[in-house]
């Protein structure tokens, strides 16, 4: 690679006033440090030599007002261009560029712009038009101007539209998450519900089942003095009264069978009977005694003695 400082010297040597000709010096990169220690160097002129590209500290010289990089090969121009915000007179006559920076459009103070014999962009072509003359060159600086501030405009714009757009997807994606950990949260507090309710019903349970332990040797102390003491149960009294109705009806039975053989006896035909004679006759003494008192006093006398 070629620099001016082996081509003609020290870049001092070449400095008159405040321009810098650093033109056909066969340059195949810009002397960034050589440039940075002349900032009297207002005018630069790099005009036919063999630059493809400008480094970005390049646009750290904020000093310089006019610039020609006419008849290089420069593809493209860096992307903080504009803030060289002093310039007003630019060449790029001869190049291969086919777009500009957005940051062109903060090159307020440019009044000057040749963009001719470049492959640019067809609508970038249209906008800066001729510079034939410097009326048509000063017109070629205000037009692109402000087209670049136009799509300095909409891609800001584009940005904050995208920008809107991330904030929107992280808005639901916060919201989403928001609503997942909502959901767990009920999830785990249904949950806890559950086995609180759960762990209840069991505690309930076992204090139900030991109060029923409690109880059984209670009613079972309670039992077997009855039994002891002879209380009756409840099935057999209805026994026992079903008994005494039996004997009293066999009873009733067998004394309506004696006072009807006894009539039988006493006013039918079968009186001459032996069994019958017999019959009367027992009825005869038992009447004979009832009317002596006999058997009433043996009654009163057995009752006394009770």
């Amino acid at each position: 690679m070629t620099k001016a400082g082996s081509k003609g010297g020290n870049l001092r040597d070449k400095l008159d006033g405040n321009e810098l000709d650093l033109s056909l010096s066969d340059l195949n990169e810009v002397p960034i440090k050589e440039l940075v220690a002349l900032p009297k160097a207002t005018i630069l002129d790099l005009s036919c030599n063999k630059l493809t590209s400008l480094p970005s500290d390049f646009c750290g010289l904020t000093h310089l007002v006019k610039l020609d990089l006419s008849k290089n090969r420069l593809q493209q121009l860096p992307a903080d261009f504009g803030r060289l915000v002093n310039l007003q007179h630019l060449d790029l006559l001869n190049n291969k560029l086919v777009t500009l920076p957005v940051s062109f459009a903060q090159l307020k103070s440019l009044k000057w712009l040749d963009l001719k014999d470049n492959p640019l962009d067809p609508v970038l072509a249209k906008v800066a038009g001729d510079c034939l003359d410097e009326k048509q060159c000063k017109q070629c600086a205000n037009k692109v101007l402000q087209h670049m501030k136009a799509v300095q405009a909409d891609q800001e714009r584009e940005r904050q539209r995208r920008l809107e757009v991330e904030r929107e997807a992280e808005k639901k994606r916060e919201a989403k998450q928001r609503a997942k950990e909502a959901q767990e949260r009920e999830l785990r507090k249904r949950e806890k519900a559950e086995e609180k309710e759960r762990r209840r019903k069991e505690y309930d349970a076992l204090k139900a089942a030991k109060r029923e332990q409690e109880k059984k040797p209670k009613k079972e102390a309670n039992q077997a003095p009855k039994s002891k003491s002879g209380s009756r149960p409840r099935k057999p009294p209805p026994r026992k009264h079903t008994r005494s109705w039996a004997v009293l009806k066999l009873l009733l039975l067998l004394l309506l069978c004696v006072a009807g053989g006894l009539v039988a006896c006493r006013v039918t035909e079968l009186q001459r009977q032996p069994l019958c004679t017999s019959v009367n006759t027992i009825y005869d003494n038992a009447v004979r005694g009832l009317r002596s008192h006999d058997i009433l006093q043996w009654v009163l006398q057995a009752d006394s003695q009770q």
